[in-house]
């Protein structure tokens, strides 16, 4: 697997899994997890995180139930961080009942409501590599390794103010598995040095910080960021430095009019591999075709558009699946989740989805490749299908 691979893959399908002894991909730390077997995670350049979009007023992707999901997460480091003269990552195993009486605590309220939100914000947390979840227990995912180390003073401060609750005992079965390292495990984090230095290094400090923002930017804005607002995409020179940092992590800059994000290469797009189930792709095309497709077969949007403002409607799309309707919304939660789809208001009694905002990130070839798909799927029979079948041989 090229460094390029790796790190694509890492963005799509979470913290990558190495051997005993197997060193990280370039540009990525390495979590030793103190059984012989490791994980791997991109490293970002200058040590930025995403908060720095808050710095340009840019809108990050958005977390469903973003306060539940913070204070969740604050509550599971507040048990699991046991040692505050360590760092947080990794902590110890907490039950998970300790971290939902620190989350009772934490709000002030202990309803059942309540408890469904902060069970539903650990799914979430587990599924992002943020905790991990396993047999009634809570640890510390090895995401949380990546905070950097000039934030664990105010983290440390933070974990003295929050109120502890009253310890638990059973744990709960709803909530996913996940594979941990055994208790009193030595752990350890090997961050590389100087990442993009070759790159970055010929600049100056203000352009250098430039890049950075716009990278970030670009990989982690919820929409496309208009280039008026980051001068590393408005200058030829500086855009094409922020391109390579880009090609090695698999990805490219993607244009539209005076607004950049960024998506996969190409070239590694499919090798990336993909968290979304069969059902969830089952899903996902349905979504397209009611709320995309028909539209513009009836001439209200234009071919080469992905967004749309004609929900399908979740009615429509019970009527037109097989899957038992939990498994439909379960799997409309998860696109949710990914943002590959997006829930609005269609109608008085029911809502209705529309493609998300990962659709903005969609390069010239893939959007081909998916416009090629959705005639397959929408209409086998069609001169159109039999026209792609051709074309691909």
């Amino acid at each position: 697997m090229t460094p390029e691979q790796a790190h694509a893959r890492a963005r799509a399908t979470g913290p990558l899994h190495l051997g005993a002894g197997d060193p990280a991909p370039q540009g990525m730390m390495r979590l030793a997890r103190g059984d012989g077997t490791a994980l791997a995670l991109p490293v970002w350049p200058d040590g930025a995180t995403p908060a720095l979009l808050e710095e340009y007023q840019v809108a990050p992707v958005n977390v469903e139930r973003s306060g539940e999901t913070r204070r969740v997460l604050a509550a599971a480091l507040k048990c699991c961080w046991t040692d505050l003269t360590t760092d947080p990552w990794p902590g110890a195993p907490a039950p998970v009942e300790d971290v939902l009486s620190a989350y009772r605590a934490l709000i002030g309220r202990g309803d059942d409501l309540m408890r469904n939100w902060a069970v539903g914000a650990l799914r979430r947390l587990h599924d992002s590599a943020w905790l991990e979840v396993d047999g009634g227990l809570v640890r510390l995912g090895p995401r949380c390794a990546c905070w950097p180390p000039a934030s664990h003073a105010q983290l440390r401060e933070l974990m003295r103010r929050l109120p502890t609750g009253e310890e638990g005992s059973a744990g709960l079965d709803v909530l996913p598995a996940a594979e941990h390292v055994p208790d009193g495990a030595a752990a350890s984090v090997a961050t590389p040095e100087s990442v993009d230095e070759d790159l970055l290094g010929l600049f100056d400090e203000r352009r250098r910080a430039e890049i950075v923002a716009a990278f970030m930017a670009v990989e982690h804005a919820a929409e496309p960021v208009h280039e008026a607002r980051f001068s590393a995409l408005r200058d030829p020179v500086l855009r094409r430095t922020l391109a390579e940092m880009l090609q090695r992590r698999g990805r490219v800059l993607i244009q539209d009019r005076e607004a950049w994000t960024s998506g996969y290469a190409p070239e590694v797009a499919a090798e990336t591999g993909t968290t979304t189930g069969e059902a969830e792709r089952a899903v996902l095309v349905l979504v397209l075709i009611h709320s995309v497709a028909i539209p513009r077969a009836d001439g209200l949007l234009p071919a080469d558009s992905w967004l749309s403002p004609f929900p399908a409607q979740l009615e429509e799309l019970r009527r037109h699946t097989r899957l038992p309707i939990g498994e439909l919304e379960t799997a409309l939660r998860t696109l949710r989740h990914a943002g590959l789809v997006t829930q609005v208001k269609a109608g008085e009694e029911s809502g209705g989805y529309t493609p998300g905002p990962q659709f903005h990130r969609l390069t010239p070839q893939a959007r081909r490749h998916l416009q090629e798909e959705l005639i397959l799927a929408a209409g086998p029979h069609t001169p159109l299908a039999a026209a792609v079948r051709a074309k691909r041989g």
